[in-house]
């Protein structure tokens, strides 16, 4: 018989028994097909190769754009020609951008680097490359002072790599331009001086400035002139009364004396000797001693000349012996000085001391009755209508200086400036101030200049009556050449002209108070930046930021 066994719903099997039991057949799961496997690798590294690829893309469009961010309209699809666009980069709208777009102005020929003159696109040797509508005239006269101020003072150098010549500023509006607060002017001629400054003292004229001192030692018998005194060549400042004097007189007397005596016996010897009463040797003796006494004579009035005292011999000769003396007596004195003395008690121990030339007597130290000698000057003598002025240049000035050059002189507490000449220059430096020390001459008729008093000098080297000058600020540097701002030649032709101003090139020369000169690079009639052309040269130097004003467009 068959048993069934029941299992109650609420009983539990015992420990291992369900493991035991049986489990129905299951249907087995079919493994998983190779294609779905990859299908499932590739979605799981999608987000990798995205972003791979992203920055390659990134990196492809910085390269072929330097790095720059594109346009809103570019990106927004608003074209390249919309006027509300903006070049970031010169501050400019896009459309109008004529560094971005040249065809808008083009630039006109290059002519490069100009070896003649130091600057690029040289208007002097291209008036056709200058921002003028019409030629400007006197090229050739430009270009002979040009020489002249090369030749003279080249001044900075430019140099001849630069490429920031070929630039050009510009502004979007008038409006603009004038918030900007840049001012223009006119490139106008002008006379300009070129010199070198230099603090001077005036002093005498040494050849013109005279210490007087008797010839002979003796005492002060009158004093005529005083400090202040202007006098001329031959006046007598004073009267020497000397022993010397008197003595030189008294041999003159005597060999006159003596030579009259002698030739009267050679005279007396003469017929007698022809008739050969006397012997000729006797007649000899007689001329022989003439000849002594006549050189007695001549000695003694050389003694007389040598003096201050000239004696005509030949007249006094002709004067009867007892005349002698009345001739000799104020021998020297003119004859007005003379005819106050001209009485039998007036000494004839004289000696007048003399001025030797035209001018003024600057000191005195001789006293009436006072006793001098050789070696104490009686008087100082100038001639003031011409001045030295000493001045003291620094050696890098020095070569600049020639002999003959032009010298202003303006003293101390004076407006007014007198003129001279350069006649010497030092061969050797002060060992103090290691300055180099130069003299002028300078005229004057006036009396201005007073020894020993200071000023200020100017030693001109270049005077330039018509030079090209632009105001000083107009003139910037670039980090290699000096360049200024020229406004384009169409700038105002209609209300919607581009506002461009070019760089352009200068070599700059005298440099004044407020102007500079233009060597080369602007002729006359040229606009440039004046005030306020600060601001153009901070554009450009923007835009040279990490390439250098030497860069090749």
């Amino acid at each position: 018989m068959n048993q069934v066994t029941v299992n109650h719903p609420t009983s539990r099997p015992l420990d291992g028994e369900e493991n035991c039991r049986e489990q129905p057949p299951q249907a087995e799961t079919p493994p998983p097909r190779r294609g779905f496997m990859l299908m499932n690798r590739a979605i799981g590294q999608f987000p990798t190769v995205l972003v791979i690829v992203a920055l390659a893309g990134i990196g492809f469009y910085g390269h072929c754009s330097a790095w720059k961010l594109p346009k809103f309209s570019t990106m927004t699809g608003g074209g390249a020609g919309l006027p509300d666009e903006w070049c970031e980069e010169h501050g400019v709208p896009e459309s109008q951008c004529v560094e971005c777009r040249p065809s808008l102005l083009p630039r006109g020929k290059d002519y490069g680097w100009c070896k003649e003159h130091g600057v690029h696109d040289c208007p002097l040797c291209h008036p056709e490359a200058a921002q003028l509508k019409q030629t400007t005239e006197g090229i050739e006269a430009d270009r002979a002072r040009a020489a002249r101020a090369l030749a003279s003072a080249p001044g900075p150098e430019n140099n001849a790599v630069c490429k920031n010549y070929r630039r050009r500023i510009q502004f979007a509006t008038q409006e603009a331009v004038r918030k900007a607060g840049v001012e223009v002017e006119l490139v106008a001629r002008r006379p300009l001086v070129d010199s070198v400054s230099a603090n001077g003292e005036i002093t005498y004229d040494q050849t013109r400035f005279a210490n007087l001192a008797s010839r002979l030692p003796g005492t002060v018998w009158s004093v005529e002139k005083n400090v202040g005194d202007r006098v001329r060549k031959g006046e007598v400042l004073a009267l020497i009364e000397t022993a010397e004097v008197g003595r030189a007189k008294t041999e003159l007397i005597q060999a006159l004396a003596e030579e009259n005596l002698l030739r009267k016996i050679v005279n007396r010897l003469l017929p007698a000797s022809s008739d050969g009463v006397v012997s000729g040797r006797q007649l000899e003796k007689a001329q022989a001693d003439l000849v002594l006494a006549q050189a007695r004579s001549m000695n003694a009035q050389q003694a007389l000349v040598n003096l201050g005292l000239p004696v005509d011999i030949e007249a006094l000769r002709a004067l009867p012996e007892q005349n002698f003396a009345q001739h000799l007596r104020l021998l020297g004195l003119p004859k007005p000085l003379a005819a106050r003395f001209d009485d039998a008690e007036t000494t004839s121990n004289l000696l007048p001391l003399k001025a030797p030339m035209d001018g003024i007597v600057v000191n005195r130290h001789a006293v009436a009755g006072e006793v001098v000698d050789t070696a104490r000057i009686a008087f100082e003598l100038a001639d003031t209508s011409r001045m030295w002025l000493t001045l003291n240049v620094p050696p890098e000035d020095a070569d600049k200086l020639a002999l003959g050059q032009p010298v202003q002189f303006r003293p101390d507490g004076s407006r007014v400036e007198v003129g001279g000449t350069l006649v010497w220059i030092s061969t050797t430096a002060d060992q103090h101030t290691r300055m180099v020390a130069v003299r002028a001459e300078l005229s004057n008729p006036g009396g201005l200049l007073r020894n020993q008093t200071f000023g200020t000098g100017r030693i001109v080297l270049r005077e330039e009556r018509e030079a090209i000058t632009v105001p000083n600020e107009a003139i910037h540097g670039d980090g290699c050449c000096r360049i200024a701002f020229v406004r384009d030649k169409s700038y105002f032709d209609k209300p919607e002209s581009l506002k461009v101003f070019h760089v352009r090139t200068v070599r700059v020369g005298i440099r004044g108070k407020n102007y500079s000169e233009v060597i080369a690079g602007l002729l006359p009639g040229e606009v440039v930046a004046a005030k306020g052309s600060d601001a153009l040269r901070a554009e450009l130097l923007k835009n040279n930021l990490g390439e250098g004003c030497c860069a090749a467009e």
